[in-house]
């Protein structure tokens, strides 16, 4: 990649930031004025600096694209859920950028109803995303919330699905979370100043929005509101949760004016979640010393914690992520040995069975499944070379029906591609799983290169899941892994606990073994090797290069958050008081010197850095645009290198990059093609 001119520096004007008797001087604080015209102008340079910088690698870009497309079935649709007497589904059609929901009346051989077009919409915004969509019980209406800047902030209409037309109801300023009450009154949250969502509402059609029932408000800032029915829909649950605290209440649905009933008040470090069937709540809990969950039953009558009786006890090696009641059966979503399963109880029988699959590295997912009377559960099975495979499971017969194979084009043959799953000692002995795709051959001639993503925050678990657009790296030779790293719940719940708080480090350290490993074993070279992270991933990716500077060849750091202490001490900000129960609060001198030592932004010095790619979104509510744009400038002012640094700022979106899929694709094309040129691959035929 050509490095020959010149990047826009930011001016450096110096703010001291002093708590704890401990001053920091930041010269790139004045980056948060977003709405100073100079900001935008050093942000626009920046951009026009990265076309510059990635000019050659402009037909490397479009041939990827045209790959990536070239594998989607444009035209194409979703296996169809019932519910009730209707068929649900969505559609892509070639060339449009967005999905259409539709549904048919009966049978799938019905006339098609279309009940809401993301393309009008997509027509009229730049941005839009959908994040509401939810049919009334008496499939009437439709509610739904449109996001068209990125900040997650939507606008709820109510459609009238018989006639097609918009009923007079807008809903401003809503968060991502609604639920029909059976008399259609619309339940919705909204936010605080910090993006939090605190309140409960009820709409009544017809009615303003100012004229709106308040049904909780939730004053901790610890702690969000988020409504969802039980499977039975009997009743609304009201879910007050931060990260290690979680409440219940719930409204009887029958009685819809009635008070919210609180399942057990919050205590501590306990969590729980619930749901309902027969009379009798099922909730899973990590209550009484129980890390990995167990499950209890309580009468709905009188739900509090001393009623509480065990109904499936808590087991060290196997994680209990979730059930998914049936009004005959039970689904449990558990892990075991880093991978996820899904096991049967059948409550007349009181039988248990465990659902096979065929690969020994994969994925499951269980879907929505919005019918509760009904022996079939609806799943997705995917692994690193099966595409995402949508089958119905009759849970008393226990025979499965593929019902979908998500289509591959261009001649995919999963036979081709080899996947793997390996271990890497940690520092501390501790042993962290990588999976491996690749193709067959890849590995005949020695080491090859190599593209290592993690993440590792929020008990999230990057799966081994299958994606198309990584064939354009594993058809060049790229090996493609996925370190397993603490502060994910793959190993179950003590593998998120040693990755957080004052044991955050443990993340970096597992992702550095890992790459270590894969040169050990002569898997790549670290000048072969690239790594990727985004959003928490993308502050284990400045750790890393902190730490290692010759370990990678470069990096693709998506929406980063990198300026750890700055951000945890600004309530302000969306996220941050939330948060303390992952990073800790850093008003603790304990928790401020150890984050400190870590955040990649209080960290930058004068030595050497690998090619960093970083991206951004201006409208970012996650990780607020300045963290990227701070930590890019001072690097360039400090790191001693002639190694490539460019940052990618969407201006127009927020976390989640482009939302047409066509324009996502592009996305990724450039971040594809940075690699592809950082593995020194330009002497082959891209």
């Amino acid at each position: 990649m050509k490095n020959n001119l010149k990047p826009p520096v930011a001016a450096i004007r110096p703010k001291n930031l002093t708590i704890h008797n401990h001053t920091r001087t930041d010269n790139y604080y004045w980056l948060r004025e977003k709405h100073n015209p100079e900001v935008i102008a050093y942000l626009e340079a920046e951009n026009a600096y990265t076309e510059a910088m990635t000019a050659h690698t402009a037909d490397l870009r479009d041939k990827l694209y045209e790959e990536m497309v070239g594998r989607i079935q444009e035209t194409d649709d979703t296996v169809p859920a019932r519910k009730g007497d209707y068929f649900y589904y969505s559609r892509t059609e070639e060339g449009k950028q967005y999905r259409i929901y539709c549904r048919k009346h009966g049978n799938l051989d019905a006339p098609e109803e279309i009940l809401l077009d993301m393309n009008i919409f997509g027509d009229q915004h730049d941005y839009v995303v959908l994040g509401i969509y939810e049919i009334s019980p008496d499939h009437n209406l439709l509610a739904y919330g449109l996001d068209t800047s990125g900040a997650e902030t939507y606008t709820i209409r109510v459609k009238n699905l018989a006639t097609g037309d918009l009923l007079d109801d807008v809903i401003e300023q809503a968060a991502g979370s609604a639920e029909w009450g059976d008399d259609n009154t619309l339940y919705y949250t909204t936010e605080d100043d910090a993006k939090r969502a605190d309140k409960l509402w009820r709409h009544t059609l017809g009615a303003q929005q100012a004229d709106d029932t308040l049904i909780i408000h939730e004053p901790d800032a610890l702690y969000r509101v988020f409504p969802h029915k039980t499977r039975d829909e009997r009743y609304l649950m009201v879910k007050l949760y931060g990260i290690e605290t979680q409440e219940t209440q719930f409204i009887d649905l029958a009685q819809p004016n009635g008070a919210l009933v609180p399942i057990q008040p919050r205590i501590a470090g306990m969590r729980y979640t619930v749901d309902h069937r027969d009379g009798l709540f099922y909730i899973v809990t990590n209550a009484d010393e129980s890390p990995n969950n167990k499950v209890v039953t309580v009468s709905a009558d009188n739900p509090a914690k001393a009623n509480w009786r065990d109904w499936l006890p808590h087991r060290d090696d196997v994680k209990l992520d979730a059930i998914d009641l049936f009004a005959g059966h039970m689904a449990l979503t558990e892990r075991a040995n880093g991978l996820r399963q899904l096991r049967i109880f059948d409550f007349d029988s009181t039988e248990t069975h465990t659902i096979s699959f065929p690969e020994p590295v994969y994925t499951v997912t269980v879907n929505r499944n919005p019918e509760y009377n009904t022996t079939l559960l609806r799943f997705t099975y995917m692994s690193l070379t099966t595409p995402d495979s949508v089958y119905d499971y009759d849970m008393d017969s226990r025979q499965r029906e593929l019902k979908k194979r998500k289509p591959v084009l261009g001649g995919y043959e999963p036979d081709d591609y080899q996947s793997e799953r390996i271990f890497a000692t940690a520092p501390d002995g501790k042993q962290v799983p990588i999976s491996i795709v690749y193709r067959k051959g890849a590995r005949d001639n020695g080491t090859v290169p190599l593209h290592l993503y993690g993440y590792g925050s929020y008990g999230y678990t990057i799966d081994p899941t299958f994606n198309s657009n990584r064939l354009s790296l594993l058809d060049r030779g790229v090996i493609f892994a996925i370190a397993h790293v603490r502060g994910s719940q793959v190993m179950g719940r003590q593998w998120y606990d040693e990755g957080k708080f004052l044991s955050k480090k443990n993340t970096f350290t597992d992702f550095i073994a890992c790459a270590e490993h894969l040169i050990a074993n002569r898997y790549t070279t670290p000048q072969q090797m690239t790594m990727e992270g985004r959003s928490a991933g993308g502050l284990l990716m400045g750790a890393v290069l902190n730490m290692t500077p010759h370990l990678f060849k470069g990096a693709v750091a998506g929406v980063p958050f990198v300026d750890v202490v700055t951000t945890m001490l600004d309530e302000s900000i969306p996220l941050t008081v939330g948060e303390f129960d992952e990073w800790g609060n850093p008003k603790d001198k304990t928790y401020y010197d150890y984050m400190l030592s870590y955040s990649p932004y209080d960290n930058v010095e004068a030595k050497d850095y690998h090619n960093i790619l970083v991206t951004a979104g201006l409208n970012d509510p996650r990780v607020q645009y300045w963290e990227p744009a701070k930590w890019v400038a001072k690097l360039r002012t400090l790191k001693t290198d002639d190694n490539v640094l460019i940052m990618k700022m969407h201006m127009g979106a927020g976390h989640f990059s482009s939302s047409g899929r066509y324009d996502y694709l592009k996305d990724v094309a450039f971040d594809y093609a940075f690699i592809l040129d950082m593995l020194v691959l330009a002497h082959r035929k891209y």
